[in-house]
């Protein structure tokens, strides 16, 4: 029997860097079958960057100006470090798909087609779902298309809903499916990729 084939991925932030700092965590532990090549970020200033560091991976800071110049870098970086798949982890900027098409991979802290789109991130999501009086939420990973929050969905992990939930305590409960669906969602996805390969 072969050893699984290990993917290199990038990794693209824009906050905190917890759902960064589990893929980094399950690439080096072999849960996923992934290496990671490079954590990208536009600016250098935000937390993942520093929690990074922190975990021993440089992060690549490719500052985005107006404008396709910026995918054009970001396109640059991803090539430069042989990435073969794109993982983003609260990446808050739009991603130009181009030759990334069909390989990159989102999560999303809803279960959508609910609470996406544009303007929906963090917090908002969470207290969009609260004001909706849904009785459950969660988190949902997708193959990325040209529309914010919209693809194929991988796998989707649910929590409830409790009377007494603000923002934050339901931002935390979902948080902690997130690090297991998106391991669940890239076997998932290189599985596939195997089996047409």
């Amino acid at each position: 029997m072969h050893p699984p084939r290990i993917w290199r991925a990038a990794i693209l932030v824009s906050g905190g860097g917890t759902n960064a700092l589990n893929l980094i965590r399950a690439s080096r532990s072999g849960e996923i079958p992934v290496a990671v090549a490079a954590v990208i970020a536009h600016r250098s200033d935000i937390p993942a960057v520093e929690r990074c560091r922190a975990a021993g991976i440089e992060p690549i800071i490719v500052p985005l100006p107006a404008g396709d110049e910026a995918s054009d870098a970001i396109d640059a970086t991803l090539r430069g470090v042989g990435t073969e798949l794109v993982l983003l982890a609260g990446y808050l900027r739009h991603f130009r798909l181009g030759p990334w098409g069909g390989r990159t991979l989102n999560i999303h802290p809803a279960l959508l087609p609910a609470f996406g789109g544009r303007g929906m991130f963090g917090e908002q999501v969470h207290a969009a779902v609260l004001q909706s009086g849904a009785r459950e939420s969660g988190c949902t990973v997708h193959v990325v298309d040209d529309q914010y929050d919209h693809g194929a969905t991988i796998i989707q992990r649910r929590v409830p809903v409790l009377d007494s939930d603000t923002p934050k305590t339901l931002a935390a409960r979902v948080q902690l499916e997130e690090s297991a669906a998106y391991c669940e969602a890239i076997r998932l996805w290189t599985s596939r990729q195997h089996a047409h390969a």
